[in-house]
């Protein structure tokens, strides 16, 4: 049993879908199960309908949603002439939903009109990519995760229900598979009311791994547009590395400070199962790529990882007396009440300084509740830098024309909070 997955970047045109059935093709005995992002950058648009939406801008939603359904159908078009296919009635029947959603008013929850609006993106590529694999002769069947993954009530970061989840998928998945390829959802679950939920963005890496975990698969492959993990993202280093094989743990660490190749949550279910994960390029699936597994190997390069608009906060106690575990856990619990996670840390005396990704409306209700207890202070556009396996040079190497508010080293990593000179304050 092999687990694949595809991102939004492999399935973003016709020629991608078609790129993905030359894939699978390669594998003609395996028993296989295709988890599938939102096509193309899809996740993103949808996001802007559900806020124009929310915002009462009918004119911009129905706008946003036109241009949703016409770049899908583009796609069919060239993946089905033949508009008596199936296919087309399919699609159009779940964009039904979102139709009757928008023509009322909002009345629930905003995180939960965000799932059921966003998980459209999942469940339409989908239901593409299992047609046209039917049609270019793979026996195929469209699974609806929401089926199987199951979560609890916290839209946007559902909580999977694993005892649960791994009884659905065993039960009702592992007998289809058997017999013809599963092609499901990366992204979404439901709840024990049969909502949608989603489990945080770019959580498709996790809904492959979950499945992988559950089924006892061989291996999980996530196929990406690079040649596998590198050391540095190119569009920041004009040279960079491909690492051939990096352990579960140097994984993780890289994965919870921001590398973009693999979700953060991804590593431990597959871990647990001893379940090898590899990173291959769809453009290149001859390619060695990156194998991730429990080897302890040390990194054989430093790795870098930039995060930018980023913003630094500290808070001191109005008295200036110490901050101290009261005031840290009065702190974390107000992180956690506004969902915003902070992404490097350092405490004193007297003030705690944290980096988090800049969000507007967060972080305005976050200083607000942070300000009835402490005085707080903070700036905006800045970059985080991790450094994986650093040393002097390396720090040097990314610090050159900047101003450094913020270093904090362990070990084995190094994170630093910088500006560029020309505009720090």
């Amino acid at each position: 049993m092999l687990v694949f997955k595809f991102g939004g970047a492999s399935v973003k045109d016709a020629e991608g879908v078609i790129n993905l059935a030359q894939i699978v093709k390669r594998y003609p005995k395996e028993k296989l199960l295709i988890v599938v992002s939102a096509m193309g950058k899809m996740t993103n648009k949808l996001e802007a309908l559900t806020r124009a939406y929310l915002h009462g801008e009918q004119e911009e939603t129905h706008q946003l949603f036109e241009e949703v359904k016409a770049y899908h159908f583009g796609i069919l078009e060239k993946l089905f002439p033949d508009h008596e296919n199936p296919v087309y009635n399919d699609i159009a029947n779940s964009f039904v939903e979102i139709d009757w959603l928008i023509e009322e008013e909002p009345t629930d929850a905003p995180d939960y009109i965000y799932d059921q609006i966003v998980s459209i993106g999942e469940i339409v590529s989908t239901k593409i990519v299992a047609a046209y694999l039917n049609f270019a002769g793979h026996p195929t069947k469209w699974l609806d995760a929401r089926n199987f993954i199951q979560t609890d009530n916290n839209y946007r970061e559902g909580n999977v229900n694993w005892e649960k989840t791994e009884e659905e998928i065993k039960t009702g998945l592992s007998p289809v598979l058997e017999h013809q390829i599963g092609v499901t959802q990366g992204f979404i679950g439901g709840t024990s009311e049969n909502f949608t939920t989603t489990l945080g963005r770019e959580g498709s890496d996790y809904s492959a791994a979950i499945f992988a975990s559950c089924l006892n698969a061989q291996s999980l492959t996530i196929w990406k547009d690079v040649p596998g993990v590198l050391n540095a993202d190119p569009k920041w280093f004009d040279e960079t590395e491909r690492i051939p094989q990096l352990s579960y743990h140097d994984a993780i660490e890289l994965a919870y400070y921001g590398a973009t190749v693999i979700h953060p949550k991804t590593i431990k279910p597959i871990q647990n199962k001893n379940i090898p994960l590899y990173v291959r390029s769809f453009l290149h699936p001859e390619a060695e790529g990156t194998d991730i597994t429990a080897s302890e190997n040390q990194l054989p390069v430093p790795s870098f990882i930039f995060k930018v608009q980023q913003v630094l906060i500290s808070i001191f106690p109005k008295d200036f007396s110490f901050i101290i575990e009261e005031n840290l856990s009065d702190i974390f619990s107000l992180f956690h009440k506004h969902k915003v996670k902070i992404n490097t840390m350092l405490n004193s005396a007297i003030s705690f300084s944290v980096s988090i990704d800049e969000d507007p409306e967060k972080l305005q209700k976050l200083i607000e509740a942070l300000s009835v207890q402490y005085k707080v202070k903070y700036n905006t556009g800045l970059e985080l830098v991790t450094i994986r396996y650093y040393n002097q040079q390396t720090i040097d190497r990314v610090t050159v024309n900047k101003n450094i508010l913020l270093e904090v080293k362990s070990r084995h990593t190094c994170q630093i909070v910088m500006k560029d000179q020309t505009t720090a304050s």
